[in-house]
């Protein structure tokens, strides 16, 4: 009696599309979270959102802990 042993190798890669979806998301959050002063929200509520800094108030703590910058 003999025995089969069967050895499956498998390779897994990331697909292409996920990353050129994903690699804009990460700067656009990267800017977001480290540059962002309202210029985001400026497209809809104008100059109020340079005044009112939404983004800058979410993200303060984690900018902090990311090494940026705000104040």
């Amino acid at each position: 009696m003999s025995i089969l042993v069967q050895t499956i190798k498998s390779i897994s890669t990331v697909p292409k599309v996920a990353l050129a979806v994903l690699i804009p998301v990460f700067i656009i959050g990267i800017f977001i979270v480290g540059f962002g002063q309202g210029h985001i929200f400026s497209i809809i509520y104008g100059e109020s959102s340079f005044i009112d800094q939404f983004v800058h108030e979410l993200t303060h703590d984690m900018r902090h802990a990311a090494g940026f910058p705000c104040h």
